[in-house]
């Protein structure tokens, strides 16, 4: 007897709808009935039956009908300006009443996604030239954090300034000629800090968000130097204007920039070209046309005095600012007294200042979005649990270890995370409702993500729940500067920050960067010894906040001229667990010394 083939559904709501899962309805639109179940009519004639089923269906479609009508308004409402959006998330509504409330394959809230990000984000952009800025929230589970009514307002009023001086306008054009003739003015129209992207995506990441808030509380325009992919990796974060920096920007070697050009404001102090002690900020003509912060994490003495109030202060007066870190220096902004006000007006929830600004800057572009909603809508959508793994080896003698291998499992299954796994000939039967779990690793070789994988395929979980083991990529070594490189390792960012749960590992800011944008505070494995003997015991620790930590904070009290240990100064700023000279926000309520 032949075979019946089975029928293959077109995917309703183009490209952007999770398919669904298989049997869960019939290609003629028909409600899924139980398996096995037999219709009270079965035995009435086919005539009959035909009758009855069509007499139910406009039962049905008269019920539907009157759902729409009632649903429908609302929805027009909301999203009457039109867009990809609106498509997307009717269509996903419509897949997840086909296949009901339980299918933990939808990876949207089913209340429209609050594209706008509680009003973090301007309205209006371009949807198809960037699809991920309005469409980033409809893969979140975790919505995160709301913005405060002065973030927004001071945001429109930042895009304001971007625009009325940004490049190819009559303003940006003036401030160029007057750098170019090596002279400072008074007064000036506009201002600009120019921010210089190197070292590893995390690195340039933070560092970009460090010189947008610092360009923020200085009413600042911010320019990013384009080297390195920005560009190819991220869409243009201000409506009607560009944040990168032409390539025809004067200072031709501001690139190599260094702890040794003469131009840096800390050897201007320490070679009395400029002084912060005087009382009255010098004459226009003694300033300098621009001046370079280096704030790498080889700063010297002199070049952390960019941290105090009189120093901000004589910095205020310099037209152009070029800034060099790899470092996230948001917590030294928090213990500048002159920006404290602001700074508590605009984020009063000190641990999510990263969440907020990461959100507003950091959009992947067309293609890095690819990635991530490809292989999201494969690995991740169904899962009922996505934890996210991070391994970062930074000795190379770790990185195949089986004490490291060891931490990361102790880890999940101490904590709870991840189920665990039984002796070989055991078998423990599936309980009703047992979750599907779905584990994201990232690393850069597969060895850890083989192990952990084979571990889940050869032994049953003690739980009796299914665990599924995905690493999108392993390159191998990082890689400075690669265009593919950098958009995987972007990719593989922003899917970690759609898992519910993290396991990061220490003093990586390719971790801190997932951690932020998810809203999520993650397990963090300890950072490995040279000479590892044994597995790191407690493997891991729960992250007091999910901010970053800045790595190389000043340690010096501006006022009194000498040390200070500046995580002991406010509540809010306090030491890394991770990194313990660090800095980190934190929610004060949470803190544990």
């Amino acid at each position: 007897m032949q075979q019946r083939k089975p029928k293959v559904c077109a995917a309703e709501g183009a490209a952007l709808e999770i398919p669904v899962s298989q049997g869960a309805m019939e290609c003629d639109g028909g409600w899924p009935e139980a398996e096995g179940a037999r219709p009270e009519h079965w035995h009435l004639p086919r005539k009959k039956r035909l009758a009855l089923d069509n007499k139910r269906w406009n039962t049905v479609v008269n019920l539907v009908l009157v759902a729409f009508v009632m649903a429908v308004p609302p929805v027009v409402v909301v999203y009457a300006g039109g867009g990809v959006a609106p498509a997307v998330w009717i269509a996903a509504a419509k897949a997840q009443l086909r296949r009901g409330s339980g299918d933990r394959s939808f990876p949207y809230t089913r209340s429209p996604p609050d594209k706008l990000l509680g009003g973090l984000l301007p309205d209006g952009l371009d949807e198809r030239s960037c699809r991920s800025r309005y469409e980033s929230s409809m893969y979140r589970r975790n919505p995160g954090r709301r913005p405060s009514p002065h973030l927004i307002t001071k945001l429109r009023k930042h895009e304001e300034l971007q625009r009325r001086c940004g490049p190819n306008t009559d303003a940006y054009n003036r401030a160029i000629q007057q750098l170019r003739s090596g002279k400072s003015v008074g007064s000036p129209e506009c201002k600009y800090v120019v921010s210089i992207s190197y070292r590893g995506l995390g690195n340039r990441i933070l560092a970009a968000a460090s010189a947008f808030l610092y360009a923020v509380l200085t009413d600042r325009v911010l320019l990013v130097d384009p080297s390195n992919e920005m560009d190819g990796l991220f869409c243009e974060p201000f409506p009607g204007t560009t944040w990168l920096l032409p390539r025809d920007f004067p200072l031709a070697s501001y690139t190599n920039f260094s702890i040794d050009t003469a131009e840096s404001y800390g050897n201007m102090l320490k070679n009395k070209v400029l002084s912060a002690d005087v009382p009255v900020a010098p004459p226009t003509a003694e300033l300098p046309a621009f001046a370079y912060l280096h704030l790498d994490h080889d700063y010297a003495h002199e070049d952390k005095m960019f941290f105090c109030d009189d120093d901000q202060r004589l910095l205020s007066n310099v037209q152009w600012l070029v800034m060099r870190t790899d470092l996230y220096t948001v917590p030294g902004l928090f213990l500048v007294t002159a920006f404290q006000e602001e700074l508590d007006a605009l984020f009063p929830e000190r641990d999510a200042v990263f969440h907020h600004l990461a959100r507003y800057l950091f959009h992947p572009t067309n293609h890095v979005w690819g990635l991530v909603t490809r292989y999201y809508r494969a690995y991740l959508a169904r899962a009922e649990l996505r934890v996210g793994i991070q391994v970062r080896n930074f000795n190379p003698r770790h990185a195949q270890s089986p004490h490291v291998l060891r931490q990361i499992t102790n880890c999940v299954w101490r904590e709870k995370l991840l189920p665990e796994v039984l002796a070989t000939e055991e078998h423990a039967v599936p309980t009703p409702g047992a979750k599907f779990t779905a584990v994201l690793i990232t690393s850069l070789r597969p060895w850890y993500y083989e192990r952990i994988k084979g571990m889940y395929w050869d032994h049953a979980t003690a739980t009796g729940e299914d665990v599924s083991v995905h690493q999108p990529s392993h390159e191998g070594q990082q890689q400075f500067g690669k265009k593919w490189h950098d958009g995987r390792a972007w990719a593989e960012m922003y899917l970690l920050s759609l898992c519910d749960v993290l396991v990061t590992s220490g003093w990586s800011t390719f971790g801190y960067v997932a951690q932020g944008f998810g809203a999520v505070r993650p397990w963090v494995l300890h950072k490995q010894p040279e000479n590892l003997t044994s597995a790191p015991d407690p493997p891991c620790f729960r992250d007091v906040s999910m901010e970053p930590c800045f790595h190389a904070p000043h340690v010096y009290d501006c006022k009194r001229k000498r040390g200070l240990d500046t995580g002991e100064v406010l509540p809010h700023v306090r030491h890394c667990q991770d990194v313990s000279w660090g800095l980190k926000l934190v929610d004060p309520k949470l803190y544990k010394a």
